[in-house]
């Protein structure tokens, strides 16, 4: 279903990308930081599962949207930019000493926090629809057919790949926090950091344009 050459090229790719620092792993270390290595986990498979929906839009033909009404992207990137800026307000007041002290990883209510709050942050990213649209299209072959298959196979590979990549990073992010516990001037520095971390990307999306 996929032309072999095409998919090892896109193998390369894709991991480049996946190591490369960006505002998704920043918030999973963010995440993870505050509430501990399954916080941090959860929020990378909360990226994951939006990365999948991207991938299915793309498929769909939904991320074409984009083009026919300039709008609806401004409108996603306003909407994701309030959200990350109220996760940094939340951040900044927090003022209860590091989730799951004893432990060493956030409570059950603490983990589907961090699994939404990675979702969201991604679903409302216009730029991560974007680049469904101007990345996987250089990876398929039409020759071969089955066009929505392949980018399908794409879609799920890098979303696996993502996953296993920013997995690792939140539970090392995680694991640090966790011997750091015990202090409340390392818990409130954690705080400021994830608001700060928050802020900078809310900024970021706020700035970005869909050139």
């Amino acid at each position: 279903m996929v032309d072999a050459s095409l998919y090892a090229a896109f193998l390369v790719a894709a991991f480049a990308l996946c190591i490369t620092p960006g505002p998704d792993m920043m918030f999973i270390v963010a995440m993870g930081g505050r509430s501990g290595p399954t916080a941090g986990v959860m929020a990378a498979f909360g990226v994951a599962c939006a990365m999948l929906v991207h991938a299915v839009a793309a498929v769909l033909g939904l991320s074409a949207l984009f083009t026919h009404l300039p709008a609806l992207y401004h409108v996603l990137r306003w909407a994701g930019a309030a959200y990350l800026l109220y996760l940094a307000v939340k951040a900044f007041r927090d003022r209860t000493p590091l989730a799951g002290a004893e432990s060493g990883s956030a409570t059950g209510p603490s983990r589907w926090r961090a699994f939404w709050q990675g979702a969201v942050t991604n679903l409302l990213n216009p730029k991560v629809i974007l680049f469904n649209v101007a990345f996987l299209p250089q990876f398929v072959n039409p020759d071969l057919g089955h066009v929505p298959v392949q980018f399908l196979a794409l879609g799920i590979t890098i979303v696996v790949m993502g996953f296993c990549v920013d997995g690792t990073i939140g539970l090392l992010a995680g694991k640090l926090t966790s011997a750091l516990r015990g202090s409340r001037r390392v818990a409130r520095a954690l705080n400021i950091f994830s608001g700060t971390v928050f802020t900078g990307l809310a900024v970021r999306l706020a700035a970005a344009s869909p050139k």
